[in-house]
């Protein structure tokens, strides 16, 4: 009887501790939206009221299915409330308050992010390069730090934006400095899953490279972008709040999956083929997320759509951003199609990938510096 009850309590233990951790979850993100429904309600109409809880839903699924993320959120959010905290209102305690000075502001968040990905980033090649599983991990806890300063940096900078006016306060993804550091974020987040779902990390460097690399150009060319600038009159719409993040999702997968066909190729070589997972396995990743990327694209073209028809009074002006963005959804629909229907694997779709890729790096950044149009303010 006293082993069948250690039994039971062994088993039954951390399941009932983590529905315990969950409900609880669930409980403050239910309450931190009412809180925010009724606090804010005088400022907020039934579109951002809808976003609000659909966000809220979105966030208690993801959540319930990837635990890790509950202590992330939950982290952030207690930072940014720290933060907050510390402002007393006044924009100017940026300056002389130790903790915002250097680690709470949003700027001050941000260039921890990046250092902690640029660590990840060192780390899992130490950890490739010497097969050692502990500079891994290490890796990994490093990108998780570096999402947890990013995150938290993204909402404290839609803080700091209305303590510089109500008027002025907005959503942190108007330019392409705020959108990189989505970008960072929002990628390292879609391969952490997928090393928590596949168990390996083997393509850590890869994808944190990627990163890094969006981390530096970030700092590097955007300089002075990190200052607040008010929103000119077509960016002031609730469609921003959805369109720009489902876009980047996109943004994101597709690449991963560059990264993904890269790492195919790569895999042929006897040095690199030891290191990585094979290639049916590579093959199928990129296929997973061409399609995540795929769906939230779209997503993301027709709400652009729908916003474009209120700002501009049409669905499709041929905007070069809109024109590009076109060309992004063809020529991943066209990579489905042949994987799909024509059943195509191997080397063909991995180049295909990093194609798609060069095309999509110049739909998100190449046509906001050297293109001018309906989309010029999102330039660094």
């Amino acid at each position: 009887m006293l082993a069948y009850s250690h039994r039971y309590t062994t088993v039954i233990g951390p399941d009932r501790r983590k529905l315990l951790r969950s409900g609880l979850y669930v409980v403050l993100l239910v309450g931190a939206t009412c809180y925010a429904l009724l606090r804010h309600d005088a400022h907020m109409d039934i579109f951002d009221t809808a976003i609000l809880i659909a966000s809220a839903i979105g966030l208690a699924c993801m959540a319930l299915a990837w635990n890790a993320l509950q202590l992330l959120s939950v982290s952030a959010a207690a930072m940014a409330l720290l933060a907050i905290a510390l402002y007393r209102q006044q924009l100017v305690a940026a300056d002389h308050v130790f903790l915002l000075k250097y680690f709470l502001s949003s700027q001050s968040a941000i260039m921890w992010m990046g250092f902690s990905y640029w660590s990840s980033t060192v780390l899992y090649a130490l950890g490739w390069l010497r097969r050692s599983a502990n500079w891994m991990r290490l890796g990994t806890r490093a990108a998780w730090i570096g999402s947890l300063f990013g995150l938290a940096g993204l909402l404290v900078r839609w803080y700091e934006s209305y303590l510089m006016g109500a008027d002025i306060g907005h959503i942190p993804v108007s330019n392409l400095y705020e959108v990189f550091v989505l970008f960072s974020f929002l990628t390292t987040m879609l391969y952490l899953h997928l090393e928590h779902h596949f168990g390996s990390r083997q393509l850590g460097l890869f994808a944190m490279l990627l990163v890094s690399a969006a981390v530096t150009f970030m700092f590097k060319y955007g300089a002075g972008a990190h200052e607040i600038q008010p929103l000119i009159p077509a960016l002031k719409s609730y469609w921003m709040k959805v369109h720009v993040p489902a876009n980047f999702i996109g943004y994101g997968a597709f690449s991963m999956a560059a990264m993904f066909g890269a790492a195919w190729l790569l895999a042929g070589r006897p040095f690199f083929a030891s290191r990585l997972p094979g290639r049916a396995w590579l093959d199928e990743l990129s296929y997973k997320a061409i399609a995540l990327g795929f769906v939230f694209f779209t997503i993301a073209t027709i709400l652009g759509a729908l916003w474009a028809a209120e700002a501009w009074g049409g669905y499709w002006s041929w905007d070069p951003k809109e024109t590009w963005a076109l060309i992004v959804w063809l020529n991943y629909a066209a990579w489905l199609h042949a994987r799909l229907v024509r059943n195509m694997r191997g080397a063909v779709l991995a180049w295909w990938s990093l194609v798609g890729f060069a095309i999509t790096l110049f739909a998100f950044l190449g046509v906001n510096m050297f293109l001018s149009g309906l989309h010029s303010y999102g330039s660094l």
